[in-house]
Formats: structure tokens, C-alpha cells, sequence
């Protein structure tokens, strides 16, 4: 899956988000999408390192004490 294919599924949901509105305003957006995306990239990501947190981080380019904080507040550990 290239880079402009995701791009493009993540403009199709938000252009169907706004239909769904109907003319009602939105709110906070950006919270929605970041909370709607991250919680999945960081399961699938997890499952592809076989749990090793140091490689997922590496991998998304992130510290891992960040990563760990992520999963713990997304209930992907304890």
C-alpha cells in the first residue's frame, strides 16, 4: 500500500465524516482522527515487531519510553 493510497482513505472517511454532519459543525477534529489512527498503527505495529517494544519504536520513529506511555494509555498493555 503506497503512501497516496492511504492518503486517499483517510480523505474518503473524512469527506463521508462531513457528509454524516449534515451542516453541523465539527469539533475537534484533529483529536479525532490522531485518537482514531493511533490506537490501530500502534496494535499493528506491535504485532509485526512480535511485541518488541524497542523495535515498534524504532519502526514509527519514536522514543520507546513514548511508545510504552502510548500503549498504556490506549490499553494495549498494562
Amino acid at each position: 500500500m503506497s503512501k497516496k493510497h492511504i492518503d486517499d482513505c483517510i480523505r474518503a472517511t473524512l469527506e463521508q465524516y462531513f457528509k454524516d454532519l449534515r451542516g453541523t459543525e465539527p469539533h475537534g477534529v484533529h483529536e479525532l482522527i490522531l485518537s482514531a489512527v493511533e490506537k490501530p498503527m500502534l496494535d499493528v505495529v506491535m504485532k509485526h515487531a512480535d511485541g518488541n517494544q524497542s523495535k515498534a519504536a524504532e519502526w514509527l520513529g519514536i522514543n520507546r519510553n513514548t511508545l510504552r506511555r502510548k500503549l498504556i494509555d490506549h490499553k494495549l498493555i498494562k
